[in-house]
């Protein structure tokens, strides 16, 4: 992972993002230890101090936890609390930013829907096909 320099998100906020990407597919599994603050600044080539701030905001999230001499591990149910946050976060915003630019260019409920349903479809069909 290369980390967006132009982003608004600052690098600790980027790193948090993936590891619970990879808690979420299944790389970093519950209950399991997580990589140090040194390995994640040598894998990324960045500060150590930023990488502690990525586990840090984990922690304070309750996705990992902190065992005292050992490290960081993931928290049982960490994958559904991901789930959950980021459906709330970022799906709902998606579909504000969907729902006022189909106002924006007059295009209907039923219209909306459809297209969201065909995408769905497309989307399941290119799934089956990579299985």
């Amino acid at each position: 992972m290369i980390f967006n320099q132009d982003s608004m998100k600052p690098i600790y906020v980027q790193l948090a993002e993936w590891l619970e990407t990879e808690i979420l597919s299944g790389s970093l599994l519950e209950g399991h230890k997580v990589f140090s603050q040194y390995q994640l600044a040598e894998m990324f080539n960045i500060n150590p101090a930023t990488a502690a701030k990525g586990l840090n905001l984990l922690a304070d999230e309750n996705i990992l936890y902190k065992k005292r001499g050992l490290g960081m591990f993931v928290t049982p149910n960490a994958q559904q609390f991901i789930l959950e946050k980021r459906k709330d976060q970022i799906m709902k915003n998606l579909v504000q930013e969907l729902v006022a630019e189909s106002e924006r260019l007059g295009v209907s409920e039923e219209e909306l829907l459809s297209m969201i349903k065909d995408e769905k479809k497309k989307q399941r069909g290119t799934h089956d096909e990579r299985n």
